[in-house]
């Protein structure tokens, strides 16, 4: 049975961005991933080792959450890297991370990056 966990609503004060004001004083950032695997065997024996543990993927966000990054792009490839590697039965990533209130000259709620990927 393939099917998609997610984390939604993921919630981090960071220093991402481009400008020295954004690195020094940070910004909110909320992330969403879902990621795609079989968990036949999780589900038909009840037991963690065969599914995704969505701890894990909470710890590769956030790993990454805490390494500032000029460019939410960028912050989102090592996102997708980082569970690729740690979680092999994943077959697809997509993400999308929002900064709040981006300083772009003018009102705006949030900038967001999504991006999805195939194994």
């Amino acid at each position: 049975m393939k099917g998609n966990i997610a984390l939604e609503g993921l919630e981090f004060h960071a220093f991402h961005g481009v400008y020295p004001h954004e690195r020094e004083s940070g910004n909110y950032f909320t992330v969403d991933i879902s990621v795609e695997a079989d968990f036949t065997k999780g589900a038909s024996l009840d037991d963690l080792g065969g599914t995704v543990n969505y701890e894990t993927l909470f710890q590769i966000v956030k790993s990454e959450m805490e390494k500032p990054s000029k460019l939410l792009e960028s912050l989102a490839e090592k996102i997708m890297q980082g569970v690729f590697q740690q979680l092999p039965s994943v077959t697809s990533v997509e993400l999308k991370i929002a900064k709040q209130n981006p300083p772009i000259g003018g009102k705006c709620k949030r900038a967001v990056v999504s991006v999805k990927r195939t194994r």
